[in-house]
């Protein structure tokens, strides 16, 4: 690899207000009256390949105004605008409609509505543009305009093609009856249209991708709807007809749910030669629409309420990309789970399959917490024990590669690699309390706790199955290493856990949200916890919206930055369960009605991240410019919010089922029909303030527990 996989910054911006349209892998980013302006981060985007870099329309050599955007689906969107005035004219007389569908390309229907009373003749163009990049390229601003993309007129097309990336576009037209003028500039499509009075001419273009010399058509193509495109839409109306149907009293908290609901749908990942397999989930737009380790397992684990088909999909992708061999270039080795998959334009790209890279130290043991979740719910039984083995390779990999000193450590292999290996994966996220960037080798705390969480999944497998002596293996290597945990990473004179060990093994000192996600795995001993919520919800971490990811009185403290000092929706939730597990049921509450509040600011739909600021300095949250959206584990939130205010914990291999409801106020009553458990369909009913819930459709040999979880029986999330 001569580019690799790290990046010493923070990704390309693509402006505010854009339009973001997803299907699978195919994405189009765009300003809101639809053009795609170059010299920016938008793009139509396929196989992680910037198709086209510019996609301009001009009528009369003038921009067409927004006006409005209408969506529908995920992968449809149409643009209204209009044109400038008529000559002589104060208003605008010519509507301009813009018919978008994404998938495998882009097909665009452009119609220009007439609203006067003569003939308007217009010159209508299409300012068209290609860098043929790779995703990493634009993602981290390292676009070059290649010379060897090729731009060449054809009949009624522009073919634009990069000869030693193998990839590149056609984009064709043809229009009611109006010939395409001779193109002079190779960069142009040029119509001479008439539009007649109270009347419209309508253009019809089409991006068709090329990868590796093979030209296709997009999945939709002028008023064709291709097989591709409909077996998507089905399996949208699939997906949308077996969720759970969730009932509020709360407006707001319905649309918010709606809007998760129809994100995690179109970031669902299908295998186009294995249709008949479950979804995986794709990180998030733009910039990793792609099978992720950590973003996937977690996403999954967070919506498994929602649709357990994501996890068993993600685990059994994952499995087939476990790791098998040492290669130091993708840090690959036996049993790891890789980090992320991509099938970009690289020039140094050998793989026709795409490439998988690991340099991740939280995806092998999140893997064995999402397969032990699967187990808790009842869910995939028998597949579950064919994903065994590999959860077992998983724990191999983190006692033979990874241990050291008793604790799991990352340490990149070459200076191509990712610098850090945990979720706060930017080169200056794990830093000291005085703002000093730590050196690895590192070990996190909330690695550790995956690791422990890990160990007691494992357990209760064995435990299961009669395997006593891995049972008791798995159960003494999960308090050996809770303990060591407890005292290494503890600063009693601060009273929080330090964000990790560094490569002297001395503790990494910053007051950080990391140590929220050691309460959601049960590290934690219970004599700590209460320091650590006061820590939490003190001033410095939380906003009144969310729990920073650093404090606000460290040293490297910046509230507009990635993160040390932003907000993460996803880090929240885990630290507000996390905080429920261990019964500080006001501050999970506070937490959870912080990030319903900020989905609301932001139309429904929960950021990546956003800036930290104080809500009482500014009573909005406000954005952080370069954030995913729709983004995996952000739309997944408000589905773990709905849960961890349920109290919802089940045990089903051992019977039993614990909901105890813990609705605040402003919240609504709730009622949700068809929850997946135990392989059937539950409904339940909960108001707010009452802590009153009703079951029905419990399975046979399934108990309703209706009160929290007992503590001490809570081990982990397993």
């Amino acid at each position: 690899m001569t580019s690799g996989w790290t990046f010493e910054g923070q990704p390309s911006a693509i402006g505010g207000g854009a339009m973001t349209l997803v299907a699978g892998g195919s994405f189009c980013v765009s300003a809101r009256n639809g053009d795609i302006l170059p010299g920016s981060a938008q793009g139509i985007y396929y196989a992680d390949t910037r198709l086209l870099s510019q996609w301009e329309l001009r009528v009369d050599d003038g921009p067409v105004e927004e006006l409005q955007v209408l969506t529908g689906e995920p992968y449809h969107a149409t643009f209204v605008g209009r044109a400038a005035p008529r000559p002589g004219q104060a208003e605008s007389t010519l509507l301009v409609v813009r018919d978008r569908y994404v998938g495998g390309g882009l097909s665009e229907e452009i119609t220009i509505r007439n609203m006067s009373h003569e003939p308007a003749g217009c010159m209508v163009t299409l300012h068209v543009g290609s860098d043929v990049c790779d995703l990493f390229e634009v993602k981290t601003h390292r676009v070059h305009w290649v010379a060897d993309v090729t731009t060449a007129a054809e009949e009624r097309s522009l073919r634009m093609f990069s000869i030693s990336k193998g990839r590149g576009a056609r984009v064709a037209a043809k229009a009611d009856g109006t010939p395409i003028l001779p193109v002079v500039n190779p960069r142009l499509l040029v119509f001479r249209a008439v539009v007649p009075p109270r009347g419209e001419w309508t253009a019809y273009v089409q991006v068709n991708p090329i990868i590796e010399g093979a030209e296709t058509e997009p999945w939709y193509s002028g008023k064709r709807l291709s097989p591709a495109l409909a077996q998507r839409a089905g399996r949208l109306f699939e997906w949308r007809r077996r969720l759970p149907e969730v009932t509020t009293t709360n407006v707001s908290l319905a649309g918010i749910l709606r809007q998760a609901f129809d994100d995690l749908g179109a970031l669902r990942l299908f295998d186009p030669e294995h249709p008949e397999l479950p979804p995986t989930v794709a990180a998030g737009a733009p910039w990793f629409m792609t099978l992720f380790g950590r973003d996937s397992l977690l996403t999954s684990w967070l919506a498994l309420p929602l649709d357990p088909d994501l996890a068993y999909g993600t685990l059994c992708r994952l499995a087939d990309l476990q790791g098998t061999e040492i290669d130091q270039l993708t840090e690959e080795e036996p049993g790891k789970i890789m980090h992320e998959l991509r099938y970009g334009a690289r020039q140094d790209d050998t793989s026709a399959g795409g490439r998988a890279y690991y340099g991740s130290v939280d995806a092998s043991p999140l893997f064995v917490i999402l397969l032990g979740e699967l187990r808790r719910w009842g869910l995939h039984r028998e597949s579950i024990e064919r994903l065994l083995p590999h959860a077992d390779a998983a724990l191999e990999w983190i006692e033979r590669y990874g241990m050291r000193d008793g604790f799991l450590w990352y340490q990149r292999k070459t200076d191509q690699g990712l610098l850090n290996q945990g979720w706060k994966d930017s080169f200056d996220g794990i830093n000291y309390a005085d703002g000093t960037i730590a050196r690895p080798p590192v070990a996190l705390a909330e690695v550790q706790g995956y690791v422990y969480a890990a160990c007691v999944a494992r357990h209760y497998f064995a435990r299961e199955a009669g395997d006593t002596e891995t049972e008791r293996r798995y159960r003494d290597r999960a308090a050996e290493l809770r303990a060591r945990f407890n005292e290494r990473f503890w600063l009693p004179d601060r009273g929080y856990f330090a964000v990790g060990l560094d490569h002297d093994g001395r503790p990494i000192d910053a007051l950080a949200s990391n140590m929220g996600h050691c309460l959601w795995s049960g590290i934690v001993d219970r004599d700590k916890a209460a320091a650590v919520a006061a820590h939490l919800l003190s001033p410095r971490m939380f906003t009144g919206f969310g729990v920073r990811t650093l404090a606000s009185d460290m040293g490297a403290y910046n509230p507009m930055s990635y993160h040390n000092g932003s907000v993460w929706p996803h880090d929240s939730a885990l630290t507000a369960a996390g905080l429920m597990r261990y019964g500080f049921v006001e501050e999970a509450q506070r937490i959870a009605m912080g990030l319903l509040d900020t989905a609301r600011a932001f139309g429904d739909r929960l950021p990546e991240l956003f800036c930290g600021f104080d809500r009482e300095e500014f009573g909005v949250p406000v954005p952080y410019p370069t954030s995913c959206s729709p983004q995996a584990w952000a739309s997944a939130t408000p589905v773990q919010l709905v849960r961890l205010l349920l109290r919802i914990d089940p045990w089903v291999p051992s019977g039993r089922v614990w909901i105890a409801p813990v609705l605040p106020e402003g919240f609504g009553d709730l009622r949700i029909s068809g929850l997946p458990l135990a392989g059937t369909r539950v409904d339940l009913e909960a108001w707010e303030g009452s802590g009153e819930v009703r079951v029905c459709g419990l399975p046979e040999g399934v108990r309703l527990i209706p009160e929290p979880r007992p503590p001490k029986r809570s081990g982990a999330r397993s």
